[in-house]
């Protein structure tokens, strides 16, 4: 009934919520997300989420709050939908075992083989890599190595980050390297398989070890079931939430006076959906002392959610602001 909204969509419906009746040209001095706002501002109208004054310039106001409901409704239908490909994949397995449809998937047991497919299949890239990241991991190391030579060979890589892997001690900082070396970043709050796919290659499904601990993979090589793999990956790659660098400040510069805070790493955790507890471990302070920062953060810049703050204090860092509270000289501690 309505189409699929997406990031940018959402950024720029937050937008409107703080600046209602601005027109296209104000609203763009504030504009850091995805693709063009007119695109987005176009598809929130045509889905009933924006109004547009009548005069010149056009002025927008955010609207049908009822519609966000039933919008949300068919995001979690086309979620629905991209799980029952993951679903066939069952059905696939067990063909396989059976010995049907051998030459399309292959099962491979054992660390060193599942460690050995999933660095061929990245090596098999010649256009695009994309990964979908969530612990336990296995080959960790590995495969970041293979992911950085294959970017400085000119292959693209985007990879959508579970919340949790973001959230593992130490692991920020890794993937904070991928994207400077390239990478595309997006985070979900719960991704429902493993997967390193490479463009009209082939996959590979890293398992939940089973009964006996042994670890295995599914391989699967180019068929419909490989196609229905990209529209998966498409589909979460839409809901996802853009995972930006911080403001290229270096040393005390990036961090918040009083608290001690790297203000552009509490940004983009924030952006990522992370909780108090994971960004204090992340960061490395106090969680009552990362509670206040967000606290002072949202009441700066009037924010309701947590989520607004992280996409209107991003808008401050980019246009090159001085991030809330260090004007009037930073947080009490």
């Amino acid at each position: 009934m309505y189409e699929l909204i997406g990031v940018a969509e959402e950024m720029a419906y937050d937008l409107l919520l703080e600046r209602p009746g601005a027109t296209l040209a104000e609203l763009a001095t504030m504009w850091s997300g995805p693709g063009r706002l007119s695109v987005a501002l176009a598809r929130l109208e045509g889905a009933g989420l924006v109004g547009v004054e009548p005069g010149t310039p056009a002025r927008y106001t955010a609207t049908g709050t009822d519609t966000v409901s039933s919008l949300l409704h068919e995001r979690e239908a086309s979620l629905d939908r991209a799980q029952d490909h993951v679903l066939r994949l069952a059905d696939v397995y067990r063909a396989a075992r059976s010995g049907v449809d051998q030459h399309v998937v292959e099962v491979v047991r054992g660390r060193r083989a599942v460690e050995q497919a999933i660095t061929q299949v990245q090596r098999s890239a010649r256009r695009e890599l994309c990964c979908l990241d969530k612990p336990p991991y296995i080959h960790l190391d590995g495969t970041a190595a293979t992911d950085r030579e294959l970017l400085a060979a000119g292959v693209q890589s985007r990879c959508i980050y579970d919340r949790t892997a973001v959230e593992e001690k130490g692991r920020l900082p890794a993937i904070e390297e991928l994207i400077r070396a390239g990478q595309q970043a997006r985070v979900s709050p719960d991704l429902p398989i493993k997967m390193y796919l490479a463009y009209d290659q082939r996959a590979i499904l890293p398992l939940q070890p089973g009964p006996t601990g042994q670890e295995s993979a599914i391989i699967v090589r180019p068929s419909a079931l490989l196609d229905a793999l990209h529209t998966l990956f498409d589909s979460l790659w839409q809901r996802a939430v853009p995972l930006h660098l911080p403001a290229s400040r270096s040393g005390a510069e990036g961090r918040n006076r009083a608290t001690g805070i790297d203000d552009g790493r509490l940004v983009v955790m924030l952006l990522s959906g992370l909780t108090d507890e994971a960004i204090a471990r992340q960061i490395g302070v106090g969680y009552r002392t990362v509670q206040r920062r967000i606290a002072a953060l949202m009441d700066d810049l009037g924010a309701r959610t947590r989520f607004q703050a992280g996409v209107q204090a991003a808008f401050r860092q980019r246009r090159g602001l001085e991030p809330p509270g260090e004007a009037r000289g930073g947080l009490p501690g």
